[in-house]
């Protein structure tokens, strides 16, 4: 599958994503942050982070932006609405939400990958109403919620 993107002025100069080993899932998406700032994200705080790059994601599909997992292993930093959705429709700047959740202030420059961006299928359905609950038809687990599978 190949995947147009335009790159927006502050993304120039900057590798475009990549897998960082041959079977990984996702590219890397790194920091389109002006050359001269680092943006410090403090414990407990997020920030929106700029990738400079705008994609048209084929209709049927999704990209889902996900957590690095060395940033949340050594920093706590992970994205807060993760996986983070783009659109096949959308056509903004793709960026980065990322919370500090350890406990060191979190410090951003340039080029540095922030996160990973995997494409996968995305299914459309239509609700069928049933008026009885009896045609949704009965299950071993029924009606057990939060915790009724586990210990």
């Amino acid at each position: 599958m190949q995947i147009s993107l335009h790159i927006l002025p502050h993304g120039q100069g900057i590798p475009l994503p990549e897998y960082a080993t041959p079977h990984a899932a996702g590219m890397d998406l790194r920091a389109a942050l002006p050359e001269s700032e680092i943006w410090v994200v403090p414990p407990g705080e997020r920030r929106l982070v700029p990738t400079g790059l705008v994609v048209a994601v084929p209709v049927g599909f999704e990209a889902q932006v996900r957590p690095r997992s060395g940033l949340a292993l050594r920093h706590g930093v992970t994205v807060l609405n993760a996986p983070g959705t783009i659109d096949a429709d959308y056509r903004g700047e793709v960026a980065v939400l990322l919370i500090n959740h350890g406990a060191e202030p979190f410090e951003i420059r340039r080029g540095d990958r922030v996160a990973q961006m995997l494409v996968a299928p995305a299914t459309t359905w239509k609700w069928e109403p049933e008026m009885q609950l009896a045609a949704l038809g009965s299950t071993e687990r029924g009606e057990g919620g939060y915790g009724s599978t586990g210990r």
